[in-house]
This record gives C-alpha cells, sequence and structure tokens, in this order.
C-alpha cells in the first residue's frame, strides 16, 4: 500500500522542530502496524501538494494549531482536493485538523467546544461499526482542541462520541474515516505539549490534562490497526 499523508501543521517553533513533527508521526503510527507501506508526505500547509493524489491508495491529513476557519489559499486549495477524493473514492483519513477541514469541505461549520479545552487523554466511545472496526468499543486517545464539527456531513455517519464531543469521529462509506483526536501522538510529546500550553489554556486545564495523561493507558496501536483496516477496506 502507498499512502500520502498531507501535513496541515503550521507550527514551526523551537518547540515544534525539536521534536518529530506531523510527516515522521503518520508514518511511524502506521509503520507500527504495517511496516512494508510505503508514506509520503506533502506540505499542504506550505502550497505543496502532491500532483497526481488519486494514484495513492489513501490519503491522510493531520492535525494543525491553525484554525479550519481562517479560509487561507492553502485550506481552500485542500477543501477542493478533498472533494475531489471523494468523489474519486480514494480512501481519506482525517485526524483533528483533518477531521475538521474534510467536515468543512463537505458544507459542515466548526463550533467552540461548550466545555473549553479538550486537553489530555481522551476517552472515545464507539457509536457505530464499521467494516474496518477492531474489538475496542472504546479507545483511550490523546487530544488537544477548542473547536469541533457542529453537524454531520451528508451521508456520513457517527462513529465515535467524546465528553462534549458528539461527533467525535465520522465515516462516508468505505471512503472517509475520521477522529477529532490524535492516534499519532505519543506520551512524550503530549506531555511536552501540555507544558508548552500550560500558559495558553491556564492552570485548571493544564492540571487536569497532566492527571490525564498520568493515568490513561492510550489505545495508540489499537487505534492504527483501525486506520490501517480502513484503508485496505477502501482498496478491495
Amino acid at each position: 500500500m502507498r499512502l500520502a499523508t498531507l501535513v496541515t501543521n503550521t507550527d514551526f517553533s523551537d518547540f515544534a522542530t525539536a521534536r518529530p513533527l506531523d510527516d515522521v508521526k503518520f508514518a511511524r503510527l502506521i509503520g507500527e502496524v504495517r511496516p512494508a507501506w510505503e508514506v509520503s508526505a506533502y506540505w499542504v500547509c506550505k502550497d505543496v501538494f502532491p500532483e497526481e493524489v488519486t494514484a495513492f491508495d489513501g490519503v491522510m491529513i493531520t492535525g494543525s494549531p491553525a484554525s479550519v476557519s481562517e479560509g487561507t489559499p492553502w485550506m481552500k486549495r485542500l477543501e477542493e482536493l478533498i472533494r475531489q477524493l471523494i468523489e474519486s473514492e480514494v480512501p481519506l483519513f482525517g485526524a483533528c485538523f483533518g477531521h475538521q477541514i474534510i467536515a468543512q469541505a463537505l458544507g459542515v461549520p466548526l463550533i467552540c467546544n461548550p466545555c473549553g479545552w479538550v486537553h489530555g487523554a481522551v476517552e472515545v466511545s464507539r457509536v457505530q461499526r464499521t467494516p474496518w472496526s477492531g474489538s475496542n468499543a472504546s479507545f483511550a486517545l490523546y487530544g488537544s482542541h477548542i473547536e469541533q464539527v457542529s453537524a454531520l456531513p451528508a451521508e456520513a455517519v457517527r462513529l465515535f462520541e467524546s465528553p462534549g464531543c458528539p461527533i467525535a469521529g465520522f465515516g462516508i462509506g468505505n471512503t472517509v474515516f475520521t477522529i477529532q483526536h490524535h492516534p499519532e501522538m505519543t506520551r512524550d510529546f503530549i506531555s511536552d505539549l501540555i507544558a508548552e500550553y500550560a500558559d495558553h489554556v491556564g492552570p485548571d486545564v493544564t492540571e487536569i490534562a497532566r492527571r490525564s495523561v498520568a493515568e490513561a493507558q492510550v489505545d495508540r496501536k489499537a487505534f492504527a490497526e483501525e486506520i490501517a483496516a480502513f484503508f485496505e477496506q477502501g482498496a478491495r
């Protein structure tokens, strides 16, 4: 299998560049369960897009500190590409920003989470099973967001929910699979991110996040297996 990662993460701070960037994070995530697969990265946030994205067996869209609602030129171009991929039935997975921009490309706006920041380890419950679902009824995943999808796109089904986030993931046939949270993040990275964001999100959110990470055993590999199974299902 040959996948493309469309990198949307606009953080090029010293904090970000001192750690693996999202091109590496997503390749490692897939590599944990399908080490023979080829994963190529395109920095769409720098306006670097693949010439023939439909030549790939599947596409992943990463997270980002940017807001989908900003509507920058590269985001508009990405939305057009998302609609092209769906029309061409190229399997498309999106995480966090990726989940949100897929929804927006299909006409669904974002809203602010009424409960404020979601930060740290999150319990994600399965609402509906798919042909690529594993045995987990729920997943512990890392997350960091304050915006979320406001409704389901047309023809989409709700796959996951999490506290304060009723649409934590959705699917469209065998073509679209999304999650609001971050299966690519490691414990070391989220711990560093919590420290980095402490002033931004405030002491209460920071303390809850630290405690959640200390107590949780995330289901990274199990969710990576679902992503891989989704691409395999879409290729049939």
